[in-house]
Order: C-alpha cells, then structure tokens, then sequence
C-alpha cells in the first residue's frame, strides 16, 4: 500500500502509466470489451467500474494540453450525438478532476482504431455498454513537477 495512491491502482497499472510517454493513450475499458485480443499491453482491472478507475487515475495522470481531446469517451449505439447515464457520469468525474478539460464523444468508428493502438488497455469490470475512455498524456512541466 502507498500512502495518497488509490488501492485500485495495482502496480502494473502503476507501472503502466509511469511508462508512458507524451502523446500516449490509455484506454480504460468497459468488462463487455474485448480487452485481450485488441490491447498491445493489458492491464485487469476486473471488479473495478470506470468511474472509480478514472478517480484513481486522474489526479495523476498529466493530459496532453497540445491535443485536440485529451479524454475522448464511447458513445451510446457509437453515436456521438446519444449519451446514456455513465457518460454523464464519466463527465462528471472529469470534469471534476480535470477541469479545462472537454470530454469528447467519438464515434465507434473513430473510437475503436485508437483502443487498438493505445499504449495499454486496461480491462475494468464496468457493466454500463459503451463506457470506454482513451485519455491521452501530456507532459510535467518545470512548475508543475
């Protein structure tokens, strides 16, 4: 256990994120996901949802502030224009940790290439359909490190 770190956070998640490099993408995905077969490195996060996933992750997380969107979300049906109740929520919890920045809905045909090429999947046990977030890293600067 370490002390300010969430206890979700098991240490090749850890080890995962501290790994990755300015304009790398994490991908924290839904339980109906097909993890194993799309991720060039996976991380289980089984019995964990997306939303307390994305509490653990983003207070330490640095996103990419060049980037169009830094945290991009699935979409009901893969269409951006539909939302369901844990989009709401992942917007929340974003938009609580990381304010300034926009969640942006994509659709499944933009969304699914970039899981496939993130840097790691981490497979999450949340049960809501289309509850995927890529987020992408960006870098410490002198006055924030």
């Amino acid at each position: 256990m370490l002390i300010g770190i969430s206890s979700v956070l098991g240490p090749e998640l850890l080890f995962a994120l501290r790994s990755m490099g300015h304009g790398d993408e994490i991908a924290l995905v839904d339980a109906n996901y097909p993890a194993q077969d799309h991720a060039r490195r996976l991380v289980r996060a089984d019995g964990h949802g997306i939303v307390r996933m994305l509490r653990a992750v983003l207070p330490l997380f640095p996103l990419d502030t060049d980037a169009p969107a830094a945290i991009c979300r699935a979409s009901l049906g893969n269409d951006p224009a539909q939302v369901g109740p844990i989009h709401h929520e992942i917007e929340t919890v974003c938009g609580a940790l990381k304010p300034g920045f926009a969640v942006q809905a994509l659709s499944g045909e933009a969304l699914y290439p970039r899981i496939r090429a993130a840097h790691t999947i981490v497979a999450t046990g949340e049960l809501a359909l289309y509850a995927n977030v890529i987020l992408r890293k960006g870098v410490i600067d002198t006055e924030q490190g």
